[in-house]
C-alpha cells in the first residue's frame, strides 16, 4: 500500500478527494485495530479503491448480498472474521419499505425519495423491489434518520422497517433473452444486438461515455466481450451477453443475450 498511488490512479481531481478519503478511513483502522468503513462506491470507484490497497488481508469489499453492485470496503481486525458483517453492529443496514401490493412504485421512486429527503447518494448502497416491498441497504449513520423521516415513494406509503441482512429479499431480475448473429464481439455490435438499435448508434452511446462494462465505463467500441458480461448503458438499460454460441455457416457468430427489463 502506498498513499502515494493515488496520484497514478485518480483521473479528476474529485478521485483525488475521494480516494483521499478512503485512505485515511481505512488506514486509520489498520492503526487502531478497529472496524473501519467507506461509503458505498460504484463499481469505478471499488475498482479504483482496489487498486490502491491491492490485496490486503482484512479488507473486503460488501454490498450486503452476492451480487451487489454499490459496495462498501470495510476492514475487520485479525479478531473477526466475515460473519460479523452480517451481525447487528455491521456498518452497513438493510431497511425494508413495505407498501400496498397493489402500488407499483420502482427503483427510481425510491432513489428519488431518499435524495428528496436530502440523503447523499454515498450513503445508500443497492434498492432491491420486490412486490409490496423493497429491501435497500445503507450506512448506520444514516439508518436512524431514514427510519424516522421516509414515509413515501411517489405517492406510495411505506412503513420502514431495519431488518437483519440474512433476511434480505433480492428478486430475481426479470428479463428477455435475444437469440441473435453477430458479426463480431465488440462492444458496439453486441450492444446493437441487445437493444435492437443499429451499429453507429451503439458505438456513439459508447463514445459518449455512457457505457459500462461489469460496472466499469469503456468508451471503446472495439472493445472484445466475453460471455457473462454484463454491460449497461445510461438511457437504454441492462444486458448480459449470456452465452457465445459459435459460428453459423455465413461466419456470423451466435450468441444469446439477456436484456433486462
Amino acid at each position: 500500500m502506498d498513499r502515494s498511488n493515488i496520484e497514478k490512479i485518480a483521473q479528476s481531481a474529485e478521485d483525488k478527494v475521494l480516494l483521499a478519503k478512503l485512505w485515511d478511513k481505512i488506514t486509520a483502522g489498520m492503526r487502531k485495530n478497529i472496524i473501519a468503513s467507506t461509503c458505498f462506491l460504484s463499481p469505478r470507484e471499488l475498482n479504483m479503491a482496489q487498486y490502491l490497497f491491492g490485496e490486503q488481508e482484512g479488507l473486503y469489499s460488501f454490498g450486503g448480498y452476492a451480487d451487489a453492485e454499490r459496495r462498501m470496503l470495510i476492514y475487520l481486525p485479525e479478531y473477526l472474521d466475515e460473519s460479523s458483517l452480517y451481525e447487528d453492529d455491521s456498518p452497513m443496514v438493510c431497511l425494508r419499505a413495505a407498501f400496498y401490493e397493489g402500488d407499483t412504485p420502482s427503483h427510481r421512486d425510491f432513489l428519488g425519495a431518499l435524495m428528496g429527503a436530502g440523503i447523499a447518494r454515498e450513503t445508500v448502497g443497492d434498492i432491491c423491489v420486490s412486490k409490496g416491498s423493497c429491501d435497500f441497504f445503507v450506512t448506520d449513520e444514516i439508518a436512524p434518520y431514514i427510519l424516522q423521516n421516509l414515509t413515501g415513494a411517489g405517492r406510495t406509503k411505506l412503513r420502514i422497517s431495519r431488518i437483519p441482512l440474512d433476511q434480505v429479499q433480492i428478486p430475481e431480475p426479470e428479463v428477455k433473452q435475444i437469440r441473435d448473429t453477430v458479426a463480431s464481439l465488440r462492444l458496439d455490435s453486441i450492444i446493437s444486438s441487445g437493444f435492437r438499435i443499429g451499429r453507429s448508434l451503439a458505438a456513439q452511446y459508447i463514445c459518449a461515455g455512457k457505457a459500462a462494462i461489469d460496472g466499469l465505463p469503456c468508451e471503446k467500441p472495439d472493445k472484445t466481450v466475453e460471455a457473462g458480461t454484463k454491460i449497461s448503458v445510461r438511457g437504454l438499460g441492462k444486458i448480459k451477453l449470456q452465452s457465445v454460441n459459435g459460428q453459423t455457416k455465413k461466419g456470423r457468430i451466435s450468441v444469446v443475450i439477456d436484456r433486462y427489463v
